[in-house]
């Protein structure tokens, strides 16, 4: 098993997808020892399970660390655990229930569409920067500051502060890969005190002066008696700015270079803009932005006549279950007119994504603009893979118009 999954190879982590391959064809439930994880490759388990109440992204609104069979986090982890764990992604219910309500009531539909054009403005705005210079880094020039910048115009972000976000989010994020080292929690423990402050001291100015903002709505979200506790707020808006942009970077920057390397799909979407909603979908299928996400068993389940105990934990393979053969005819082709496209980059379930009509926005804005303005765009270089590989994406995109 580790032969076929090799998380820290860089080879893996540019093409898992043979891999992936080989690992539905093996079974449906796998033991993987360097992670003590059972990997789950196969797109009807993978979707089944992520609606399992069965399964948690928390075990602790049920046992205690000691009863679960689990080692307490060390102390000096706190702060990053305290932020992560009052996050939506990271609860189960009655909490997960009663703050997504209240998010909700604040991130609705009509917030998110009011943000279209503000998104366009800032596409337009980028990409008028990158034919400026005749290319440049589609990566740092285009993916990484225009979903930061949309995070940052909802939270009410001043702009002089924008620039300590994406450091911030990143390393936070670090914690999500697999068996971070100590020196990844230390950045990430810093990262949590200094951005839970920061939003500690814009909440405290919203409460006395409150404007057209998210954090101004989240302070006024208000359902049966009840609201959002300030750490409530401060890891929304922390996962609102993580989640919320580090899966439309990657599907930026992984998709044009998945384009870059099928010239005959890209010449056919250059011929017909109107191909750009199934087009997006499809990227997002075909080189999945977050490669796995994990569940805590928290009873007993069976998956394919193996019993995986309560206490072990679940790796769902979203890259994997994206190209099961058995959902999607000819998984490994990229078409971009493909119609039935359920791909689960966004998750399912009670934690399916918040902020999935925001990133489709985003995507269409960027891409769009992208398309109508820089039809001669092309590769400069081969990319370079990060090492991450549960956020997967790559070091730059150097492109030339």
């Amino acid at each position: 098993m580790d032969a076929l999954f090799e998380p820290w190879s860089p080879a893996f982590v540019a093409d898992p997808y043979p891999a992936y391959e080989r690992l539905r064809a093996d079974g449906r439930v796998h033991w993987f020892e360097p992670t003590r994880q059972w990997l789950v490759p196969h797109y009807a388990d993978v979707s089944a399970l992520l609606r399992d109440r069965r399964l948690g992204r928390t075990y602790l609104h049920r046992f205690s660390h000691e009863e679960f069979g689990r080692t307490a986090p060390p102390p000096e982890h706190e702060p990053f655990h305290t932020l992560n764990d009052n996050g939506i992604l990271d609860l189960e219910a009655p909490d997960h229930t009663r703050i997504r309500r209240l998010v909700t009531k604040a991130f609705t539909p009509r917030t998110v569409a009011a943000l279209e054009p503000t998104v366009r403005r800032l596409a337009a705005e980028l990409v008028a920067g990158l034919k400026k210079d005749g290319g440049g880094d589609l990566l740092a020039d285009i993916a990484e500051p225009l979903p930061v910048a949309v995070i940052a115009e909802m939270l009410g972000i001043p702009e002089p502060d924008r620039y300590l976000l994406r450091p911030w989010s990143a390393d936070i994020c670090g914690m999500f890969e697999l068996n971070p080292s100590e020196e990844t929690a230390r950045k990430a423990v810093t990262a949590s005190v200094e951005f839970s402050a920061y939003l500690r001291t814009l909440i405290a100015q919203r409460r006395t002066d409150p404007g057209e903002d998210l954090i101004s709505a989240l302070i006024a979200a208000y359902d049966e008696g009840d609201r959002l506790s300030e750490q409530e707020m401060i890891s929304t808006c922390v996962l609102l700015l993580n989640a919320g942009h580090e899966a439309t970077v990657n599907t930026t920057a992984n998709g044009w270079w998945t384009l870059f390397r099928h010239p005959e799909q890209l010449a056919a979407l250059r011929a017909d803009h109107a191909l750009l909603p199934t087009a997006v979908e499809e990227l997002m299928r075909f080189d999945t932005p977050l490669q796995m996400f994990e569940r805590w068993v928290l009873d007993d389940i069976e998956i394919g006549g193996t019993v995986v105990p309560r206490g072990a934990e679940l790796a769902l393979l979203f890259g994997s279950a994206n190209r099961d053969p058995e959902r999607f005819d000819d998984p490994d082709r990229l078409d971009l007119s493909r119609t039935d496209n359920p791909h689960i980059t966004f998750g399912a379930g009670i934690h399916f994504c918040l902020g999935a009509p925001l990133a489709r926005i985003e995507l269409a804005a960027s891409f769009g603009e992208l398309l109508r303005e820089a039809p001669t765009m092309h590769l400069a270089g081969e990319p370079e893979w990060k090492p991450g590989y549960v956020i997967r994406g790559v070091h730059a995109l150097p492109v030339e118009l």
